[in-house]
Parts: C-alpha cells; structure tokens; sequence
C-alpha cells in the first residue's frame, strides 16, 4: 500500500511548481525515507496509540508507521490518527491514503485541513498533550519576528525563526510523557543563535535518542531539488538522555550507513552556554569539541583585545604613505603575511606612516609584541580567523606605534605581551578548533573584538607553552602542525587535571 501512495508523490512531486512548493516549505518524504523513519520507534506495552503527523501531505509518514503496525513490529489494541495539512489539494489524497489502512487495523483517524501551528497552540493552551506518538516532516520557511505565526507561537512560549522548529516545538509540547518523535528537518538548528531558544527547549523536555545524518546535501529530497544538510531525531518526551545512536548515510537509499553510539557529552558539550547540537562522523575527537575543554575567559588569563584605534579617515591630514622624520609605523591588514610582517609596504595603496603628535598620540600603543587579528579576512583565506604577531625589531628602536581600525589587538593595557604569549596566542587563533568554534557561533565574516572576548581560551600557561614551541621552528607552521601541537599542550594539562582529582581524593 505505501508503493501506492509513493507513486502518488511522484506525480505530485512532477505536477507542482517550485514556487508553490517552496512559499508552502512543501517537500514530501520519499517512501525509503519515510520507512526508515517509522523504523525507528520502539515497541512499547502501551495498548493504545494516538499519532500525530503535523504537516502531512498526502500521508507518506503515516503510512509507513501502519505498515509497521500490520507487520505486527509495533502492536496496539486500538490506534488513532490526527493529521494537519494545510494545502487542501492534498487533502482528499491524504484521505484516500489513510483510508487505506483504516479497515485492516481498525483505525480512526481524523484529517484537519487548517494551520497546525493555530491549532496545536489551542490545544497546549487547553491542556491537551496527549500524543503518543508523532512521526513529521514539517515545512521549511522562515518566519519574520512579527508574523502571526511567530505572535502565535509565543503565546505558548516559543521563540523561534523558522515553521520547521515551530512545528516540532508544538509537537513536544502536544506529546504525553513517554511520548515518541520522530521528525526530519534541517540541521540548521543544531548550532547558531537564532536557535538557541528552540535548542533549549528540545533539550529541557526530551531526551535525543537517535540522529541519522545524510551526508548528500542534495539527494535526500532530489526530487524536488531541495539543497540542505537534513537530519533525523528520535526523540522521548520527557525521557531519561543517556548515550546516543548516531548513523550516517550518502542518501535515501541507506546502502553505505555507518552506526556508532555516543556519550552525551559528544552531542552537547558541557559548559556550552549556547547549547550546540553536534553530529559526531568520527569517533575521533572533532576540533569543536577540543575547543570545548579551553575554558579560560580573557580576563582569567589577564588580556585584553581592542579594535585597533587609528580611524585613518579622521585623521587624514596627519597619515604619510612613506615613512619621515617624525612620524611612526601605522600597522594595516595588508602589513602582515602569515607570521611575518613587511613595512613599509609601497605598493599597498594604503600610509605606512603617521605623524606623532599631539592629535595622534593618544591613539597610539608603545612597540612590543602583539597578537593581531584582521577584521575581515580575504576571499583566498581558509580560516574566518586569522592571527599574526607584531615584532617590534622590525620597525627601526621606534617607541609607539599605530594600529589602524580593520586590525583587532591583543594586549596588556595598552602594553605589549611577551613573545611566547604573543606567539602562542597566536597560534592558537589560527587553529582549526577556533575556527570552527567561529563558524558555528558567527554568521558573518567580519571578526569583532567583541567576538573575540565572548570567546574561551587555554590558560596562560598554555599559550606560553604553545609559544615557546613556535619559537624553535625556523618557518611559518602548517595548519597540521598547528593542531597537532594544540592538542598535545592541551591534553598534558587535562591530564595533570585528571591526576590531581585522583590525588586528592
């Protein structure tokens, strides 16, 4: 019987247009996805089953959880069925599907051709969250702050950016404890701000216990075109979270799947404020979660950064494209390659110089080591981050320098750090863990100082240690090498951490 209804998507799939699909986020389940998805509940004594599938379309999902029903894989005494479909040229296909399964296993069902998200806050409202089962493949769309569907859903208490995380809000919500979801959405949610809340939300009320990942950006919904990274949860309302399936496959057809469990831990960091979600691939560590066990603030280890305070604009008259008698090194992005620096720089269009008196001189730092951070990186960067260092042999027995705006500063008041903080802080930027922590938290390009406080960092002692290691290379560092180097000065003191706990206890 699902054979029928997945041809029955095909022909829609082939019959509507793109416009339609996408101003619905309208993106049918494959029937090899659907089967899998309905495989992933697990049996459970309840003798009665009330399913919901929000988002329903002409009942793919739903289908597979009864063929999964008659096979006598899940077994209920009596099962209902709720689904919300909002297209009503689907509706009477959704009915005709499952209609199909209504005699076989005595279901009653019941189809509702409106908005879920208008209804499921009704009946949270109401106090009816009584679903034992949810099984959706909810639209993908954004929703602006002031949609009715955002004013909707923060009458029940949730603050989120697009109709997928709204949808499966409500569904957690709508489900009695011990309740089971499973759903497929975009893996977006998983890291950024704008989910935060949702992230917390999913985590405070249900325990994950399954994430299947498709490595194929294009292929789980090919049909329709669908370019996203897309995920699927299992998920127990209320559950007790403990260790985590993660599988992965290329696509739909699941012929490659590899499966491993997790700790908690792997999935969520601990410590992390922001509540990321991560999808191990390995079961080797990732940089990510490396990263995660740096959990100094820079105030802990006594540095400050600072957006570099030469505004040349403003000071226009007193900026010199070659270096005279009276003036100072004015330092720009374009003055530093990789860890070194070349000044003066002719052929930069931009000063290598500025006057120093007393309209400058309060923007201007003594010379000394300084970890600097650009503000943008280039289209050729690999890395959002990008770190040098300042050294101050380069500039001729100057005393103070310039640091112009696109620049961000490490420093100690004002004054300079010693070369192996210099050095190591450095490197440490330009790690592969930093840089993906970057990515996952920034949506933009530019690097503020502000991101960079809100950052965590090794202690002190760390990046001494880091920097005394650059300090015997004879050249710049790989990136291999970089890592490589992180993590070894990073794991000894989580050993030393470890060791003395068992002393003392």
């Amino acid at each position: 019987m699902l054979s029928g209804v997945e041809r029955m998507r095909l022909r829609f799939s082939r019959s509507t247009e793109a416009k339609k699909k996408a101003k619905l986020g309208q993106f049918l389940t494959p029937e090899r996805t659907a089967r899998f998805m309905a495989g992933l509940f697990n049996s459970t004594p309840d003798k009665w089953c009330r399913l919901l599938d929000p988002g329903a379309g002409i009942g793919s999902l739903s289908c597979a959880f009864f063929e999964r029903c008659l096979s006598g894989e899940l077994h209920f005494e009596k099962i209902e069925a709720a689904a919300f479909e909002l297209d009503n040229t689907l509706c009477d296909e959704l009915n005709r599907s499952l209609s199909l399964y209504a005699e076989p296993l005595g279901l009653e069902f019941e189809i509702s051709c409106c908005d879920f998200i208008a209804s499921a806050v009704s009946l949270i409202r109401a106090g009816r969250s009584n679903y034992t089962h949810a099984i959706l493949n909810p639209p993908y769309k954004k929703i602006g702050s002031l949609s009715p569907e955002r004013l909707l859903l923060r009458e029940v208490g949730i603050e989120t950016v697009n109709l997928y995380s709204g949808f499966m809000a409500l569904v957690i919500g709508l489900m009695a404890p011990g309740g089971q979801v499973v759903a497929i959405i975009p893996r977006s949610f998983c890291n950024g701000p704008y989910y935060r809340s949702f992230r917390e939300l999913l985590l405070k009320k249900s325990a994950i216990h399954r994430i299947h990942l498709f490595k194929s950006r294009s292929r789980a919904f090919r049909d329709d075109a669908v370019l996203q990274e897309n995920v699927i949860l299992f998920l127990e309302r209320g559950g007790q979270q403990g260790d985590v399936v993660v599988s992965t496959s290329e696509d739909d057809e699941f012929r490659d799947m590899a499966v491993h469990t997790y700790p908690f831990d792997r999935i969520v960091l601990g410590g992390d404020l922001q509540r990321f979600i991560h999808v191990p691939t390995s079961t080797e560590r990732s940089p990510i979660e490396l990263y995660a066990t740096m959990e100094h603030s820079l105030e802990s280890i006594n540095l400050k950064v600072s957006t570099g305070p030469v505004v040349d604009f403003r000071l226009k008259e007193h900026l010199r494209n070659t270096p005279t008698s009276g003036t100072i090194p004015l330092l720009y992005p374009a003055h530093f390659c990789g860890q070194r620096i070349v000044w003066p720089r002719p052929n930069i269009k931009k000063p290598n110089a500025i006057e120093r008196n007393v309209a400058t001189e309060r923007w201007l730092y003594p010379n000394g080591f300084y970890c600097v951070v650009r503000r943008f990186s280039s289209k050729e960067e690999k890395r959002r981050i990008v770190a040098s260092v300042v050294q101050p042999d380069t500039f001729g027995g100057v005393d103070v320098l310039g640091f112009e705006n696109h620049l961000n500063v490490f420093h100690n008041d004002r004054r300079g750090l010693s070369e192996p903080l210099a050095r190591g802080l450095a490197m440490f930027l330009n790690s592969t863990a930093v840089d993906c922590r970057f990515r996952r938290f920034s949506g933009h390009t530019q690097v503020n100082a502000t991101d960079l406080r809100t950052m965590t960092y090794p202690s002190r002692e760390q990046l001494i240690e880091l920097g005394e290691w650059m300090m015997t290379l004879r050249a710049d560092p790989t990136q291999a090498m970089i890592d490589a180097q992180l993590e070894r000065v990073t794991a000894c003191q989580r050993r030393r951490v470890a060791s003395t706990k068992r002393c003392k206890s």
